[in-house]
């Protein structure tokens, strides 16, 4: 069986580490001169292969759920990377957004896991949204849509409490577990905007903040011109411009390039992005010059294999 779990992870990895060194570039002058490939310095003026908060983030979750699903052990797994550099590129982080900053500084005062993020509509950057795909692998086989629902809740408020950002991770969840599945693109889609609104309908949530994501949801986003995506660090931005990019891509480098090449909040669109077209189109889909130079890769490997074979045999028990 093929480790998506591996093709995912590296996928948010590897478009994180493509989007760093050009952060807060905007569209124009990418036009001008696109990323091609992997670059270093620049931005935040780190080595080439250098990922960011973006992966640190995703790899504390999927370590964590190495062990089972533990709330308040990913929250403390959190706070970790935040005082100690746990699982960052060169044992130290140079980017953090200020609503999982505020956060994390709750969660190190000893506060709850379940009671640690901001809630206000302020609160809705892309800070939970980057980090969540390893709990698509996590909930492949979970059957009941409310539970479904509530665990990315509970691990979107660790740090994003509001309810658009942990609807943006629902959307984005059940739009992964489709690929995961093997279902084709335009199937995913479907079935990710059918169970949305219908999860959204049953349980009344507002459709004040569910009409937010009608392009998604009720249109086609792939089918929008690319001067009406924007990819900023909002977190409705960063979902649409994903979907956006994968959605209008033939393979992996097509993907991720696409998500830089938007520019301003680059690293972060091309991480989000990258876990889904990983998860499509394959590990080895991958292109192997920048796996090379990706840092601490093979740490980043050994995570993903153990969660691939922990969530194996939870399968096998269950079979």
């Amino acid at each position: 069986m093929e480790n998506k779990v591996k093709a995912g992870i590296m996928g948010v990895c590897i478009g994180d580490a493509l989007g760093v060194p050009i952060e807060f570039k905007k569209r124009e002058d990418l036009k001008k001169s696109p990323v091609m490939g992997m670059l270093e310095y620049m931005s935040w003026n780190q080595p080439k292969g250098t990922w960011s908060d973006d992966s640190s983030l995703t790899l504390c979750l999927a370590e964590v759920l190495t062990k089972g699903y533990d709330l308040e052990k990913i929250g403390q797994s959190f706070v970790q990377w935040n005082k100690y550099g746990h699982w960052t590129a060169h044992g130290r982080l140079f980017d953090i957004g200020g609503t999982t900053r505020h956060s994390i500084a709750r969660l190190i005062k000893g506060e709850s896991a379940r009671f640690s993020g901001n809630i206000f509509e302020e609160d809705n950057g892309n800070g939970s949204l980057m980090r969540i795909i390893p709990l698509a692998f996590y909930l492949e086989n979970e059957d009941d849509i409310q539970k479904l629902y509530q665990t990315v809740k509970e691990v979107s408020a660790i740090t994003h409490g509001h309810f658009r950002s942990v609807f943006a991770c629902f959307i984005y969840i059940i739009f992964a577990i489709q690929l995961i599945k093997g279902k084709s693109k335009k199937e995913a889609y479907v079935h990710m905007q059918n169970l949305a609104l219908e999860y959204a309908e049953l349980q009344g949530f507002n459709p004040s903040e569910v009409g937010i994501f009608q392009r998604i949801l009720k249109n086609d986003i792939s089918i929008y011109p690319e001067d009406e995506i924007r990819a900023s660090g909002y977190v409705l931005h960063s979902l649409e411009a994903s979907l956006w990019c994968f959605l209008n891509s033939e393979n992996y480098s097509e993907s991720v390039l696409k998500a830089v090449n938007l520019g301003e909040d680059t690293d972060t669109t091309a991480a989000i992005t990258g876990g889904l077209a990983g998860i499509y189109y394959g590990f080895e889909n991958i292109p192997q010059e920048w796996v090379s130079v990706l840092v601490r890769k093979d740490d980043i490997i050994a995570v993903c294999e153990k969660l691939q074979n922990q969530l194996s045999a939870e399968d096998e028990k269950l079979d």
